[in-house]
């Protein structure tokens, strides 16, 4: 399946890029909100399920509208712990560490640093996970999941879509990277999905994507550390980088990269 592959249906805020795969279609929710977040819905003979949520009220109202045709077998709640609002009768599916991760860990240090940013709009309430599962095979709705834990919370591979879910990818962004072995460990992850052969990669922040872009991200990365083996501090790190990639996004990561880099 190319990315580039898909029909769009145009609604009042976000859109949605619809890939055909014949017995199952990927519904790709872009939210088009402060923080660009990603929301997919994974279809199969009427049925859905759903990986990530939105947590801005206009989009849960929005995709809310979109799903009423569709039975909404369950919601994979992985990095995104926030919009609790969003089908609260359905359940909820996350590992034990995703959890601790919305409620108490670095999750919900940025659900609260969002509430402070935005206010009223934003969905600060916590899914409630009604499923706590483990690594491996999960069957919901007539389709299955693979379940990777990884440190934070989890990465879902969709094996009828020949697709993976994982929080971050963005070929033409900057990324928040802590430090050099966490690049590393990026690079070892995207490389087993080259192997592996995935037709698409689904990012929380990002449309998807392929394993060309995995390869560039990877090519990013590498070039990431040697520019800080370079460069002696934060400041002209951040200006190297910002030489090289003069068309990349999220500045705001780039900064955060630099603080662990440099810290």
């Amino acid at each position: 399946m190319n990315k580039n592959t898909f029909s769009t249906v145009t609604l009042a805020k976000g859109e949605m890029n619809v890939y055909d795969f014949g017995d199952v279609k990927l519904h790709a929710y872009k939210t088009n909100d402060f923080i660009d977040d990603e929301v997919f819905i994974v279809e199969k003979n009427g049925r859905a399920v759903i990986v990530e949520s939105p947590c801005f009220f206009d989009n849960i109202q929005e995709l809310t509208e979109y799903l009423k045709d569709m039975e909404v077998a369950g919601i994979l709640v992985a990095y995104h712990g926030a919009g609790g609002t969003f089908l609260p009768e359905v359940p909820k599916y996350a590992t034990r560490n995703a959890v601790a991760y919305s409620e108490n860990g670095g999750g919900k240090g940025l659900i609260d640093n969002f509430t402070g940013a935005f206010g009223p709009i934003f969905d600060s309430s916590v899914h409630q996970i009604t499923n706590v599962i483990e690594a491996g095979k999960l069957t919901i709705g007539g389709m299955d999941f693979v379940i990777k834990q990884t440190k934070d919370a989890f990465d879902v591979e969709i094996p009828e879509i020949n697709a993976v879910y994982t929080h971050m990818l963005g070929h033409d962004c900057h990324s928040i990277v802590a430090g050099a072995a966490h690049a590393d460990g990026i690079i070892a992850e995207l490389r087993s999905y080259i192997s592996k052969g995935y037709d698409l990669i689904l990012t929380s922040h990002y449309t998807p994507e392929d394993l060309k872009d995995a390869q560039t991200k990877i090519d990013y990365l590498e070039n990431l550390k040697a520019i800080a083996a370079n460069c002696p501090d934060a400041d002209s790190f951040r200006a190297e980088v910002g030489k090289q990639y003069p068309g990349y996004t999220g500045q705001n990561y780039l900064d955060m990269t630099a603080g662990f880099f440099y810290a």
